[in-house]
């Protein structure tokens, strides 16, 4: 790859990454009152967030049972309202453990 196709590269990547993050802004200029969209909206980023961090969990250990045993810890835990540090540090914890075991 030469320097200047790089930087053509380069150019429409920054380009349609600013494109994705500005449009909202320009197309919506008053606040959406419409309860459907704002619910929509606001669950949005805990969707992907999901999407992206379950199959991650499965692919992180050596074994799917202590994927499991770990994700079971962890929505245990965040499901009594532990923080995000005791949530994460204790599913690590599962996760060893089971693997010791296992």
């Amino acid at each position: 790859m030469t320097l200047s196709t790089f930087f053509i590269y380069l150019a429409l990547m920054a380009g349609s990454t600013y494109l994705i993050r500005v449009l909202p802004f320009i197309a919506i200029r008053h606040k959406i009152q419409n309860r459907f969209i704002r619910s929509f909206l606001y669950y949005i980023p805990y969707a992907v967030l999901t999407a992206m961090t379950i199959p991650a969990i499965f692919t992180a250990t050596e074994s799917v049972i202590s994927a499991c045993v770990g994700l079971a810890v962890a929505v245990a835990l965040a499901l009594r309202k532990c923080s995000l540090t005791t949530v994460a540090l204790l599913a690590c914890v599962a996760v060893y453990l089971t693997e010791l075991i296992v």
